[in-house]
Order: C-alpha cells, then sequence, then structure tokens
C-alpha cells in the first residue's frame, strides 16, 4: 500500500512538471505543409527579383522551382552524369544566381535559372564549397567548409581569396548581411569570427559547458548561438570583443525541461523571432525573446526542421527532410 501511495505521488509530480513545462500554443498556425516528390533533405531556398520565381535546394541533386511563389514547387534535372551532389545554398540578385554544392560544384545562371553553367573550381580549393552569396552582377562570394572566403566579379571566371588561412573543419558557416562570417568548429567546442579587411579568423571558446549547434547573425548585427540541450544565447549591441566580461546576454531557454535539439534560429520582424529544430519542434516568440509560445499543430509533421528562412515578413519558408517544406501564409487581415 505504501508502495503504491509512493508511485501516485511521483506520478502526480511528474505530471505537475509536465504542464508547468507547457509552453502556450500559438493562437494561429501560419505554416502550410508542403509534400514534394522526393526523399532529399532540403538545405537552402531564394528567388530571383520576381517574389514568385523562386529555388529549392537539397541532397540527392534536388533542384526544384517555383513560379507561384512556393505555393508549388516543379523538380528540375540538370545533366550532371552519374555524379552525385548535395546542394547546401542557393542566392540571387536579380535575375542572376548561385548554387553550390559537395562534392566540390558551382553552377551559375544569368537568366533566372532557364540555363545553368557549370563553373570550374580548383583541385587546390581548400574544402568543399559551403555557401554562396549573389552581390551584384557578375558578383557572388563563396565559402568552403574549411573557411576559405572567396569572391568573384567576372562571374566565376577568377577569384580572390579575402582571408589567407582557413578555420579549419566548420559544423555551419554563416554569413551577416554585411559581410562578416561565423564558424562553429566539426565538434562545437569553439567557435570563430571573420571581418571584412582581416587576414585570418579569430577564435574564441565556447562560455559554457554546452556544445556549440549553430551560430548566426540577427538583422541587428547581434550574433546568436543555438547551443545543446536546447539553449539560446545573444550578444548585447555594438559588443566590440566576444571575450570580454558581459558580452553575451543571459541565456535563454524557450522550453524549459525539455531536451529538443534546436537547430535554427530567425527573425521575421525586429520582435518576431521563429526557433525550429528536431521532430518537428517550432517556437516562436513576439517580444524578442522574452516570452515564447509552441506551434503544437506541426508537431506531428514527420520530419526535423533543419532551416528557417523568410524571403520577407509575408514570404518564409522551413526546410525539412523527405521532400518536406512548410509556407509561410500570414493571417488575413479583417476587412
Amino acid at each position: 500500500m505504501r508502495r503504491l501511495k509512493q508511485i501516485v505521488i511521483l506520478l502526480i509530480v511528474c505530471v505537475f512538471c509536465i504542464s508547468c513545462s507547457r509552453l502556450p500554443s500559438i493562437s494561429y498556425n501560419p505554416w502550410k505543409v508542403l509534400n514534394l516528390q522526393t526523399d532529399a533533405t532540403f538545405s537552402d531556398v531564394a528567388f530571383t527579383s520576381d517574389p514568385n520565381h523562386g529555388w529549392l535546394v537539397g541532397t540527392k541533386n534536388a533542384l526544384f522551382e517555383s513560379t507561384d511563389g512556393g505555393e508549388t514547387w516543379q523538380e528540375r534535372k540538370l545533366d550532371l552524369g552519374d555524379e552525385k551532389v548535395s546542394f547546401n545554398a542557393v542566392s540571387f540578385d536579380g535575375q542572376e544566381g548561385w548554387i553550390t554544392g559537395k562534392p566540390a560544384i558551382l553552377l551559375h545562371t544569368e537568366d533566372g535559372g532557364k540555363t545553368w553553367s557549370r563553373i570550374p573550381l580548383s583541385d587546390k580549393l581548400p574544402g568543399a564549397p559551403d555557401g554562396v552569396i549573389a552581390l551584384g552582377p557578375q558578383t557572388a562570394e563563396m565559402v568552403t567548409d574549411l573557411g576559405a572566403i572567396y569572391r568573384t566579379k567576372n562571374g566565376g571566371r577568377t577569384w580572390q581569396a579575402l582571408v589567407e588561412g582557413a578555420v579549419g573543419v566548420a559544423r555551419t558557416i554563416e554569413r551577416s548581411t554585411d559581410g562578416k562570417y561565423v564558424a562553429v568548429s566539426a565538434r562545437g567546442n569553439f567557435y570563430s569570427t571573420w571581418t571584412p579587411g582581416d587576414s585570418e579568423w579569430k577564435p574564441y571558446n565556447r562560455n559554457s559547458s554546452r556544445r556549440l549547434q549553430r551560430m548566426g547573425y540577427s538583422e541587428d548585427g547581434r550574433i546568436w548561438l543555438i547551443a545543446r540541450g536546447g539553449q539560446l544565447q545573444f550578444t548585447k549591441p555594438d559588443v566590440a570583443n566576444l571575450d570580454e566580461e558581459g558580452a553575451w546576454d543571459e541565456v535563454i531557454y524557450p522550453e524549459p525541461g525539455t531536451s529538443w535539439g534546436l537547430l535554427d534560429i530567425t527573425y521575421r520582424t525586429p520582435e518576431e523571432i521563429w526557433v525550429a529544430g528536431g521532430s518537428g519542434n517550432l517556437l516562436v516568440s513576439f517580444d524578442n525573446g522574452k516570452t515564447w509560445e509552441k506551434d503544437r499543430e506541426v508537431e506531428s509533421v514527420p520530419t526535423n526542421f533543419y532551416k528557417i528562412d523568410f524571403i520577407s515578413p509575408d514570404q518564409g519558408f522551413i526546410l525539412g527532410q523527405d521532400g518536406i517544406v512548410l509556407k509561410y501564409t500570414p493571417k488575413a487581415e479583417a476587412a
């Protein structure tokens, strides 16, 4: 009898703790689930100067095109022979676009993707292309998974190295809108930053015992990080030295008491932050991280959410695996 009583008390405590840790659900789910006919994992999405015309890339040579703002997507096949490629980045400036992938591949288009040409890459390239950003006519910047950064101003015929030394094998490398980079080491035990004009990457030790998962930049220039165990942290505004005491704000746990792996952060507006992770986990803060709500209507989607990308405040996508994409559908304003 005593043992039974102990079990009942334990169950009550567990239920109470679980209920305390549960976040409120959002009042409106703005995400529409799209199931594309592929088993690829998507890695990036970009649109031309036409907000209806976009491109989606991923593993297994996955290349999809949309002409209706991302409502529907059609697979496009490229003649790559027997080569198996994982595309990891796509970027457009106007009608000129670039795609990178592994093994080392770089594609270029000047007509919105009607035709793609392959840009030859040197066998001596440090690492494989990990990201690309279109910067203007015939101009792009490419980074490799070892932290080598190159820029072309003639459509990829020649490239200028922007950094002398590589950073080493990186888990993730992210670029800010003003050309800064932050890279997380392969094991997540340290990170490095690079600012235009620097000759080398600057390494930093992680500021907690949690291994780093991903880092990036918010629109106001602050650095954010995701650490193991669902931990978020942001630098304070205008921090010059990340090593200095007080450079980082307090740690945020969007969903305390859980062990969900968080994978990406994106701002939709200066106050609205979306955080995505494994097992259909999707959280949002409407007050710049002070309080959080959960989108439970997408929890049953059988995928991990790897990346959130807002093309504009009203056009956004969440990229998953096995052909799953979530499209942002803003709530219609009352007439």
